[in-house]
């Protein structure tokens, strides 16, 4: 995007945020483990740690700014979501789980204001260009895997993945990212921008394409179509759907998906036409993985029943699924009886409405249409070239985020919660939304304890990271307790300690791991003989 007019030096304090912001955007992005007996955890909990570092660091950093930041019915929308998650940690099974998943959003939201009074002091435009290199870095790092590079960096299986570990994390990514860079192509004055945009969309377009995720490509589609419709309505911007640039750009689209079908790569496909395979499967919901969300998302309903108001807790889907699901359940583990094979649902929307409750599902998605029906007030009315831009990347980025998170999970993880809080707070124009009276007094306090709480939660993820290194350099049961400590949430730790002690004094670890995860047979059996 290109710069405003040069005015007043932004304040110390904010210039000094939007660094910890830039720094943490890119880190959450590279940042891994190196611990290879958690597999996932590797990935996760070092990302979590630089969400959550970064949220509170820039939070604390521009305290006292918030005070300006004007709040709205969208705000409001964002506390109540906050408080009713909050509500839903406080009964879930798990509190462990719970309260990792609350901490996403209790940072995510800490980013989201930190980001609103960075966007009032000029500095939305550094954020936004930083964003679309974190964006292309992802790319880069999970198209070196797909060429053959290997790398501790990288997980083994579900490739290309890079840094995100996974090739569907990647996709969605690439999806919900491109409009950071085709926007910028579309506008910038300096040729050298725009080619350098250019060869970011080749490279995002071409990992996007060998991701072979199907929720990525509709995201996708859907995305170049809201930015076109946006270029189209919006007055400030008609000019640009009409220009050479933009046969230009759609140019690179075309050339990052060909190249990435024509060039010979290291992944092995077990089909001799994978792309095509899975273009004409795109929706293909009868067979294969698309039959196996319906069933979950029709066996998690019974979790809505069961908890209706406020959900089963944050990230507790994976605790209470087994409980609904037969036998053969695609989504339940293969090799551990009672667990999910993943962590979380394959769609946002479904942990929203099952984890959280109605109450949650509504206040998120009012939170969410605010921002987007403001986004749409302000193609329409603002002159400001701008303001429209910046509008229609929170259009296009948004609707990408929604088909994406209709069926994977995409704002369950610490880096596109970290992403898409910064674009919104960066995007957001509250000159088109209704306004609220609060006092500044209650501003401050209400960032200051998301801040504390974002440092929490800094402090919580660096144990985890400490007992995933201890429990790989030694797994003795010493350093297995030791671990445990620093993570006492953690199934896997009190189950192997379980596992490894004897008589009476195997009781307190196999009744922590069966209360963690009161379905998991492993555990169970090992709980039953302490009754």
């Amino acid at each position: 995007m290109p710069a405003h007019s040069p005015g007043p030096l932004p304040p110390r304090a904010s210039r000094l945020a939007s660094c910890v912001l830039q720094v943490g955007l890119l880190s959450a992005i590279v940042v891994v483990g190196f611990q290879r007996s958690f597999d996932l955890d590797r990935f996760f909990v070092p990302k979590e740690l630089v969400l959550h570092a970064t949220a509170a660091l820039a939070g604390a950093l521009v305290l006292v700014r918030v005070r300006r930041v004007s709040f709205t019915w969208v705000d409001l929308a964002v506390l109540g979501f906050l408080v009713a998650s909050a509500l839903s940690a406080a009964l879930a099974t798990n509190p462990w789980v719970a309260g990792r998943a609350l901490a996403l959003s209790l940072s995510g939201a800490t980013v989201f204001w930190a980001t609103r009074a960075l966007h009032d002091d000029g500095l939305a435009d550094r954020l936004l260009g930083t964003a679309a290199v974190a964006v292309v870095l992802a790319a880069v790092t999970a198209l070196l895997q797909a060429y053959g590079l290997t790398s501790a960096f990288f997980a083994t299986e579900r490739a290309p993945g890079g840094t995100l570990a996974n090739r569907n994390f990647v996709g969605h990514l690439a999806a919900f990212g491109l409009p950071l860079l085709l926007l910028p192509a579309l506008r910038a004055r300096r040729w050298t921008t725009v080619l350098q945009c250019i060869a970011g969309v080749v490279l995002v377009v071409g990992i996007l394409v060998l991701t072979r995720s199907r929720a990525a490509w509709l995201a996708a589609a859907a995305v170049l179509a809201v930015l076109t419709l946006g270029l189209l309505l919006a007055p400030a911007l008609r000019r640009w759907a009409l220009v050479g640039r933009l046969v230009l750009v759609l140019a690179a689209v075309a050339g990052g998906g060909a190249l990435a079908t024509l060039l010979p790569n290291a992944l092995d496909w077990r089909s001799d036409t994978p792309y095509l395979e899975t273009a004409q499967g795109v929706l293909n919901y009868r067979e294969g993985s698309g039959r196996g969300r319906l069933l979950q998302y029709q066996r998690s309903l019974a979790l809505v029943r069961a908890a209706p108001v406020l959900g089963v807790g944050p990230g507790n889907w994976a605790v209470a699924y087994p409980g609904v699901a037969p036998a053969g359940d695609p989504s339940l583990s293969g090799s551990q009886a009672g667990m999910t094979s993943n962590p979380w649902p394959s769609s946002d929307a479904v942990a929203l409405v099952s984890e959280r409750g109605v109450l949650g599902a509504v206040l998120g998605v009012l939170f969410a249409g605010g921002l987007l029906l403001t986004a749409v007030r302000t193609l329409r009315r603002d002159h400001d070239a701008t303001a429209a831009a910046r509008a229609v990347l929170l259009l296009s980025m948004g609707t990408g985020l929604a088909v994406a998170g209709a069926f994977d999970a995409v704002l369950l993880l610490a880096w596109p919660v970290l992403l898409a809080a910064t674009v919104a707070g960066a995007t957001f124009s509250d000159s088109h939304a209704s306004h609220v009276a609060v006092p500044r007094w209650l501003k401050v306090t209400t960032v200051a304890l998301l801040v504390v709480l974002s440092g929490v939660s800094t402090v919580r993820s660096a144990g985890q990271w400490a007992a995933m290194q201890a429990y790989e350099a030694d797994e003795s049961r010493a350093a297995l307790e030791r671990a445990a400590a620093g993570d006492p949430g953690n199934y896997r730790l009190h189950l192997r300690l379980a596992q490894r002690t004897r008589g009476a004094d195997r009781c307190p670890y196999a009744l922590a791991a069966a209360g963690l995860f009161p379905h998991a047979e492993a555990a169970q059996r090992l709980a039953a003989r302490c009754e």
